[in-house]
């Protein structure tokens, strides 16, 4: 036991936030088992009307199962005392609270047989054959149920009647161990709604499954007939032993095919995998598509049936992604590594939300006011000018000036000259389209070797100078036609130029000296 305690410590605690005596972090568990926190708890707790509507709802689920369970009242009784003394002791409410939708899900699925038939809709045996036939031309539960062996019902049973039945808990375990705190609610959440969801619409619309087709045909359905086992039939025969006649005979809704709920099941594991684990998730899709070949294979279900189990989970995954599922952060371990819990906030990752153009621009605008100036010209410095030929952009840029031939020019020459002088920049060399309020120019027209600026420096109004050097001297030896290689480099763009440095030059020289 030590040892598991020591390594526990180890791998999962040591990465824990320290958190000031007497505050709870995030990742924290309460072993308390107060019930007056639970009831002071909720007398100041408000609840929203998201939250009223769906304990709400989910209290009239249980009610109703309560009311129709074929029980003694003194066995109901019970219950409800033990239901209530488990979400008021702080230890376990916090688990089980969170649980409410799988509750609600588990107690109506068992009653539904008991909802009298007289009020119950009729029995549907071939709208989905005929749907089948239309979407896809063919039934394919038949088809892949044609040939049969034994190597396949093995391999159609365990996913089917083994991992479908043991991988929820296995991952609500994943999910609280390596998931952001929150992330097993929102599992909870996400798993008892589909489930809760699909049941209400086979109840609603009751459909035969293809093992009915195989022993009556078309034949009218009712309520008095039993389920069967279908191919986990084959099962039980070569394991000698009755797992599944029994159970699928007598189960509670022999007749809500549609929507698969096994599909449903899958899908939604596959998404909460994807979710802590991304990078094998063609591995859970896999186990997707494996089970959607098992219910199939069994003939428990129609490939419109998976269709509807998949969409459903698709749509309640997606609500709860937005509204109740953390962000992982992939550089954490595990649930105790967290320091803070963090939402998608919906509103800036939706395109069409005008807070999402206020968050673009307050972003541009930081990006603008935020100018560096150095006095390196070898380093990269940023500016909020760029020169071109004909135009000058207001963009956060990065340019290095620092090209080989220029670096080995600048060592060469000897450059010694008074404080820069700031002078009025000439933008009628740029041409037109740069307005003259945009750019200040640093030059001292005193410092010129050969008639050529020695010292140059260029920036926007408004904001610190950037300073850069241009050697005139070693340029002049070069020769005017010589090119320099000028690395442009956006925060996201990188943009290589060739530009002449005789235009360059003739682009910044004051208007006497201009060629």
């Amino acid at each position: 036991m030590s040892f598991v305690v020591r390594n526990f410590q180890k791998y999962f605690l040591s990465e824990k936030p320290i958190t000031p005596p007497g505050i709870a972090s995030v990742s924290d568990l309460n072993l308390s088992f107060d019930v007056k926190q639970s009831f002071q708890k909720l007398k100041n707790y408000e609840f929203t009307k998201t939250e009223i509507l769906h304990y709400g709802f989910l209290s009239l689920v249980i009610v109703f199962a309560f009311v129709i369970a074929p029980a003694p009242f003194v066995l109901k009784f019970l219950a409800a005392c033990l239901f209530v003394l488990i979400l008021s002791v702080p230890l376990t409410s916090q688990f089980f609270l969170n649980a409410l939708p799988i509750l609600a899900w588990l107690a109506l699925f068992f009653v539904t047989g008991k909802i009298p038939a007289d009020v119950r809709p009729p029995i549907s045996v071939q709208t989905l054959p005929a749907i089948e036939t239309i979407f896809y031309g063919d039934n394919l539960s038949d088809v892949l149920a044609t040939y049969t062996a034994s190597v396949l019902d093995i391999l159609a049973w365990v996913p089917y009647g083994l991992i479908h039945f043991a991988f929820p808990f296995v991952l609500a375990g994943l999910l609280f161990l390596f998931g952001p705190p929150t992330c097993l609610r929102a599992y909870a959440f996400a798993f008892g709604y589909m489930n809760l969801f699909g049941v209400l619409v086979q109840i609603m619309f009751p459909a035969a499954p293809p093992w009915y087709k195989i022993i009556n045909g078309l034949s009218p359905a009712n309520y008095s007939m039993g389920g069967s086992p279908g191919g986990l039939a084959r099962i039980d025969t070569l394991l000698g032993v009755d797992m599944y006649t029994s159970t699928f005979t007598n189960a509670p809704v022999p007749f809500g095919a549609f929507p698969s709920l096994h599909s449903g099941c899958a899908t939604m594991e596959t998404m909460f995998l994807s979710y802590l684990f991304p990078k094998f998730a063609i591995v859970w899709w896999g186990y997707t598509m494996w089970l959607w070949w098992c219910t199939m294979y069994l003939t428990h279900h129609y490939f419109i049936d998976l269709i509807a189990g998949a969409c459903l989970t698709f749509m309640v995954y997606t609500y709860t992604k937005y509204n109740h599922l953390p962000v992982l952060d992939t550089n954490k371990f595990c649930r105790w590594s967290y320091a803070e819990i963090t939402k998608p906030d919906i509103h800036l990752i939706d395109p069409l939300s005008s807070n999402t153009y206020e968050h673009l621009n307050s972003n541009m605008d930081d990006l603008e006011n935020n100018y560096v100036t150095r006095d390196n010209p070898n380093e990269e410095f940023e500016m909020s000018s760029l020169v071109s030929r004909s135009s000058v952009s207001s963009s956060r840029l990065s340019l290095n000036l620092a090209s080989p031939r220029s670096m080995n020019a600048r060592n060469s020459a000897n450059i010694n000259g008074p404080p820069i002088l700031n002078t009025t920049f000439d933008v009628d060399a740029m041409g037109s389209s740069a307005p003259p309020s945009a750019i200040s120019s640093i030059y001292d027209p005193a410092q010129t070797n050969g008639g050529s600026p020695s010292v140059l420096s260029f920036g926007t109004l408004g904001t610190s100078p950037a300073t850069s050097v241009f050697d005139s001297t070693a340029h002049g030896s070069r020769g005017r036609g010589d090119d320099d290689n000028v690395s442009i480099t956006s925060s996201k763009t990188s943009i290589d130029l060739n530009f002449d440095r005789a235009h360059a030059q003739n682009l910044f020289k004051s208007p006497g000296k201009r060629d």
